[in-house]
């Protein structure tokens, strides 16, 4: 749980600029890319990454514009790594506009339960890393270059000069 804004904003930001190096990779032909019938399909996923902060935050009383229909999947993989561009940044700047430290121990209604509002913002960011994870599964399926976030993809050993971990 955060307790102080810049505690989140540096997380934030530091977050969400992975997320824009997953989303800048997509292709618009990658967007279909699903494991399965039934399942969310990798443009599905990006754009649930781009509506939910808004969705989830507008609970705790924030005011932040929403990107666009949530049911309503943009067939520009360009076009959604834009609006997720926009949204992150207007997270940012909701949070550190409209709320002070001690609106972080306040609670806001969250899907019916009383959630401390920096709990939200730690549940927001795990919600996205959550869904990065899978996007990369998709990502590889699709044949698209993943970025490392946390150390080194696969194909960025060789960038360095390495040879991959062995499997």
């Amino acid at each position: 749980m955060f307790t102080r804004i810049e505690s989140f904003i540096q997380e934030w930001e530091r977050l969400s600029a992975g997320t824009r190096q997953l989303l800048e990779e997509l292709t618009d032909a990658s967007l279909s890319q699903s494991v399965g019938e039934g399942f969310r399909t990798l443009g599905r996923l990006a754009w649930h990454l781009t509506c939910s902060p808004q969705e989830m935050l507008v609970r705790t009383g924030l005011t932040l514009p929403a990107p666009g229909d949530e049911h309503v999947v943009p067939s520009s993989a360009a076009e959604i790594a834009a609006a997720y561009a926009r949204t992150a940044r207007e997270v940012a700047e909701a949070v550190r506009g409209q709320w002070t430290d001690a609106n972080l121990a306040a609670s806001s209604d969250m899907y019916g339960e009383q959630w401390p509002n920096g709990l939200t913002l730690r549940v927001v960011i795990q919600h996205e890393v959550h869904h990065r994870g899978q996007m990369t599964v998709l990502m590889r399926q699709a044949g698209l270059r993943v970025p490392g976030l946390y150390g080194p993809s696969r194909e960025e050993w060789s960038d360095i000069g390495m040879e991959p971990p062995i499997v």
